[in-house]
């Protein structure tokens, strides 16, 4: 026989409470692990950050980052618009945006906008990232500072089924740790270009998912330099969404789930106050000067000037110029990752410079100190996309300059060689002069407004003109002129 065991109502009431206890456990650990984020401040920095990636912008943008954290604004939107940049200021600023304890929204835009190369990892690195209508982002592979020379070079040609992750590991080593064999790597690709690709994709899906996003087109970006429109990136999951404006962005952040210190809380950006911030002039000064191709002009004005008022004592003008333009380029210089090698050739090639013009090899110094430069020059920065890297025209002008100061110093040389002697006892030979008095093959003569003991193998008379053939002594040898 089967008995039926009836619930009374005491279990029953029993269940229910134990139901609702474990509910609002539930939901009490969910509140707390996605707690809403309140700042002090309800304001929202807007900074611009409109250039290529340098060490004055890295540094612009970590103040800015700091001010926000000691205020507790609500949020910090990077208004993005650059064609990429140096490697080395790129991670500097993903590890500010990485720590700090205020959301960072990047922004591409205005219309028209970028976020190429460096704009992207960072676009990846922020807890929100947007895009206006008609931007696009993208084109992250790492360049090689020589590259086409034509300001940002090309991606490394590396065939598509060759991640870089497969039997050699993601960073070009094979199980043991070991460097891969040449044989292993794709065709026209070094050691040095594989290991730089397979550290950047490794950086890049990183980031991808740390914030949830498309870990495998920003591979693609990398790789094959791919690029997106905003609506494209929005649909892939590359960006949170598209937004108008500011206000717009910050409508559609609000609500959002991020990940702040190693938490998830829910932003809150409605009815926020919007702070522009833009550079002001030392960060603008900066930027400027710490481009490499800026810097390598103000070092050449410097020691061109300096070198000309060597030449010339006294100019005063090119030794003032040629000093605060030295100054200027070794400041430049001292911010940017610059390459020994290439540091090293450049000093060389104008100590060589230096030393034609003040003891004349008739060129070969000179030419010698013009490929050193050339080659310097081109291998100058270490660093990765545009804006790392000396133009080519500029590299061509150094050239230029470099060979017509050594023909101009070549010309000069030879025709000092061939001028005339115009003092000591070699000018004397040929000078003319009258014989003030005459006995036998012995007399004086009147020479450059002088009185000489002179001799003569020819009979001379007082008043004759005559002609200094020899000086031994303070004595003159002289013929008749006429």
């Amino acid at each position: 026989m089967i008995q039926h065991h009836r619930t009374t109502p005491a279990a029953r009431l029993l269940r229910l409470a134990l139901f609702s206890v474990l509910a609002f456990v539930g939901l009490a650990g969910l509140i707390a692990a996605q707690s809403i984020y309140e700042p002090r401040e309800r304001t929202a920095m807007v900074v611009e950050l409109h250039d290529a990636i340098s060490p004055a912008t890295a540094d612009y943008l970590r103040a800015n980052l700091n001010e926000a954290a000691e205020r507790g604004v609500a949020m910090v939107i990077i208004e993005l618009d650059t064609p990429g940049g140096l490697v080395v200021s790129t991670r500097q600023i993903i590890r500010d945006i990485l720590d700090s304890p205020v959301p960072v929204a990047t922004f591409v835009s205005p219309r028209g906008a970028r976020a190429a190369s460096a704009g992207t990892y960072i676009a990846y690195a922020s807890h929100v990232a947007a895009m206006a209508p008609a931007t696009s982002l993208g084109a992250a592979t790492p360049v090689s500072p020589m590259g086409d020379g034509g300001g940002g070079g090309s991606p490394f040609d590396l065939p598509e089924e060759d991640s870089g992750n497969g039997e050699n590991g993601e960073n070009g080593e094979n199980d043991n740790g070991a460097e891969a064999a040449p044989e292993d790597r794709p065709a026209g690709m070094s050691a040095a270009e594989a290991k730089a690709l397979n550290d950047a994709i490794a950086f890049i899906r990183g980031l991808a998912e740390l914030r949830g996003r498309n870990a495998e087109w920003a591979e693609r970006a990398v790789r094959d330099a791919a690029t997106l429109t905003a609506s494209e990136a929005a649909e892939q999951n590359v960006i949170d969404f598209v937004a108008s404006d500011v206000s717009d962005l910050l409508a559609q952040a609000h609500g959002m789930t991020v990940e702040l210190d190693g938490a998830d809380v829910i932003l809150d950006t409605e009815d926020l106050t919007l702070e522009q911030i833009t550079p002001d002039w030392r960060t603008q000064a900066l930027s400027l000067i710490a481009n490499p191709n800026v810097a390598l002009i103000l070092m050449l004005v410097g020691v061109y000037g300096l070198l000309f008022e060597g030449l010339n004592p006294g100019a005063l003008l090119p030794g003032t110029v040629g000093g605060i333009s030295l100054l200027l380029g070794l400041y430049a210089l001292a911010l940017l990752p610059l390459n020994i090698a290439g540091a090293g050739l450049i000093l060389l090639g104008i100590a060589l410079l230096i030393a034609e013009a003040f003891a004349p090899s008739f060129g070969i110094l000179g030419i010698g100190g013009t490929a050193a430069m050339v080659v310097g020059a081109a291998i100058l920065v270490e660093g990765e996309g545009p804006g790392a890297e000396v133009s080519v025209p500029l590299i061509a002008g150094i050239a230029v300059t470099g060979l017509i100061l050594t023909l101009i110093i070549a010309r000069l040389a030879m025709g000092s060689v061939k001028a005339k002697v115009v003092s000591g006892p070699e000018e004397m030979i040929g000078a003319e002069g009258d014989v003030m008095d005459w006995d036998g093959r012995q007399g004086h003569v009147w020479v450059h407004a002088e009185r000489w003991r002179a001799i003569s193998d020819t009979p001379l008379s007082p008043g004759d003109p005559v002609r200094v053939t020899g000086l031994t002594g303070l004595k003159l040898r002289v013929e008749r002129a006429d």
